[in-house]
């Protein structure tokens, strides 16, 4: 078995609609139950989850970590970096912006401030994300949100009190 060599993918839907898409399935009761209901039902699980991966890997080229930073990247998926860094580039990006690993890629970090800057949401990429939980890769990350097992991926430092402070990614 051959090691799979993770690319860099530029997003096939423009920020703004992505981040409106977002607040319409933003979390709430009614997400909830439905999030909790699918679960008790293995094979809607299933069904649910391998849904959420086509969707998101060809839109996004998601990676299915379990714990989306999609909201907080400018829709820009960090795990399609090859180095699978959550919280901005590495130092190896190219004076052209091109990744250090495929240099015939844009860094997914480029491509992730240039799409939330043009949705004015720039001050996203300053959040810190948690490490990955390994044990969540292939779950569905909609079901982990609207369950709120995803609370606290990110962080924001204060200037004054260099302690993480809880953000909510909605």
């Amino acid at each position: 078995m051959g090691v799979e060599r993770i690319r860099p993918v530029r997003p096939r839907v423009p920020a703004t609609l992505a981040y409106a898409l977002h607040r319409l399935l933003a979390r709430n009761g009614a997400y909830r139950r439905l999030a909790a209901y699918v679960e008790r039902h293995p094979v809607l699980y299933r069904a649910f989850t391998a849904g959420e991966r086509v969707t998101k890997e060809r839109l996004f080229g998601c990676r299915m970590c379990g714990q989306c930073a999609l909201p907080t990247t400018g829709y820009a998926c960090p795990m399609t970096c090859p180095k699978q860094l959550r919280n901005g580039p590495c130092g190896g990006v190219s004076p052209d912006g091109s990744c250090e690993v495929d240099r015939t890629r844009t860094c997914v970090w480029v491509t992730a401030w240039t799409r939330a800057e043009g949705a004015a949401r720039g001050a996203d990429l300053d959040l810190l994300q948690r490490p990955v939980d390994n044990r969540q890769w292939t779950r569905s990350s909609w079901v982990n949100y609207w369950q709120g097992r995803d609370e606290g991926l990110s962080v924001a430092h204060d200037a004054e009190d260099p302690r993480p402070v809880m953000v909510d990614r909605t």
